[in-house]
């Protein structure tokens, strides 16, 4: 699940959303989140427009 479907589903900014989180981190687990690398995150983009297409 991605910060802008967690923020959606909260009814907040994504940017709200990290906020939050970045000044609460001891309030989450260890590995509650991370952050995609360049190759990840247009693999991610790419599979979801393939999804898209085939809908």
């Amino acid at each position: 699940m991605l910060d802008r479907d967690l923020a959606e589903l909260y009814g907040v900014s994504v940017k709200r959303l990290n906020e939050q989180v970045s000044h609460n981190i001891d309030r989450f687990p260890e590995r509650f989140m991370f952050q995609l690398d360049t190759k990840e995150f247009t693999d991610l983009k790419s599979q979801i427009a393939t999804s898209s297409a085939n809908d």
